[in-house]
């Protein structure tokens, strides 16, 4: 079943642009390991938020994915851009009109 992350990154005051470069550079390990979609996103009424979606082949592949060594270095570099301000929400697919 395909497993939903989507969720907003707070970004510290002048870094959002920094953070969304970061999150949006090539990594095609996350294709391997069972990600079907990452979008990052910007809104002009959220200055310091990046917002995210991920769509994953099943919950365990993501979390399986947060062990990776380079995800784990990824998490790292992107800290100090970050106010810990997390907001967002995780589920199971069921359906949609678009497929099958």
């Amino acid at each position: 079943m395909t497993f939903a992350n989507v969720g907003t990154l707070g970004a510290l005051p002048g870094r959002r642009d920094e953070l969304v470069r970061h999150l949006t550079a090539r990594n095609t390990t996350l294709l391997e390991v069972g990600c079907l979609l990452y979008e990052v996103g910007v809104s002009p009424g959220s200055p310091d938020t990046v917002f995210v979606m991920e769509l994953w082949e099943s919950e365990s592949a993501h979390q399986g994915s947060l062990q990776l060594p380079e995800v784990q270095a990824s998490i790292a570099a992107a800290r100090p851009l970050l106010s810990g301000e997390f907001g967002g929400f995780r589920f199971d697919v069921v359906g949609s009109p678009l497929h099958d």
